[in-house]
């Protein structure tokens, strides 16, 4: 069996430990987030090893297809939720985010995303920009998306003035609202540049504007839209939870084919 295809199964168990953990941690806060936060980080070096692997058995840019592209966006999801979201009190995210990454990985696997793959018919250069740059601001707004989320759920605890289920303390309105803002305004960029790399490759070799371009533009203006009603609307709240829920519908409606941009 191939390198790569062994480290899947090391990086599938420390993110499911961790999924696992957070619930555990959101049922009674302190006694599993050291087994959760770590969980996360083996499994991320885990998977960086499998991401190794294949660049060093490929020929050319080894995430091309949609299975490849799935692997490196869960990925780059993790890696972004390692910057901030280990950290007390926004482990609570990790109640979202970690069931959605094992659910995606083994997708991944499944359609054969973390073997070893041929050369992509595109250039190599143009993939590693189009490619990694699209998929890592998707991986920014499927954080936002979890914050969103986690903001809506505090409101409703909050109104309802019961504790609920899960005990684990979470980070204020304000500084989720706050937070999921500046996440997308990060990302948004990062989408631009990419968009505008596949673009001028279509402009070069001639290409026709199709439907994954229409859904790939309309996530680009849906959170463009974010921005400007949050700025110069001054949407805030549950307004702006809702926006940046609705956006990840499209996320999700593009990232499977993103590959084929």
């Amino acid at each position: 069996m191939e390198v790569a295809a062994l480290l899947f199964w090391p990086a599938l168990a420390g993110y499911a430990e961790a999924a696992v953990a957070y619930v555990g941690d959101g049922l009674r806060p302190g006694r599993l987030a050291g087994y959760a936060i770590w969980g996360v980080r083996l499994g991320w070096l885990a998977q960086t090893g499998l991401l190794v692997a294949q660049a060093v058995r490929a020929a050319g840019f080894p995430w091309g297809t949609w299975a490849g592209s799935l692997n490196l966006f869960v990925w780059l999801v993790v890696g972004a939720y390692l910057i901030w979201g280990c950290r007390s009190p926004f482990r609570l995210l990790g109640l979202v985010v970690m069931p959605v990454v094992v659910s995606l990985f083994v997708v991944a696997w499944l359609g054969g995303g973390v073997g070893s793959h041929r050369r992509h018919e595109l250039g190599d250069v143009f993939l590693a920009f189009h490619v990694g740059l699209v998929l890592a601001a998707f991986a920014g707004f499927t954080l936002a998306a979890g914050l969103a989320g986690l903001y809506l759920w505090q409101e409703r605890r909050l109104k309802s003035r019961a504790p609920g289920l899960l005990r684990q303390r979470a980070p204020s309105q304000e500084a989720l609202d706050r937070l999921t803002a500046r996440t997308i305004a990060f990302a948004l960029p990062t989408l631009t540049l990419g968009l505008a790399v596949g673009l001028a490759r279509l402009a070069v070799d001639g290409g026709g504007f199709d439907a994954l371009m229409g859904v790939a533009l309309a996530v680009w203006a849906a959170y463009a839209a974010f921005l400007l009603l949050r700025y110069e609307a001054g949407w805030r709240g549950r307004r702006s939870a809702y926006l940046a829920l609705a956006g990840l519908a499209l996320v999700v409606a593009s990232l499977v084919p993103v590959s084929h941009f």
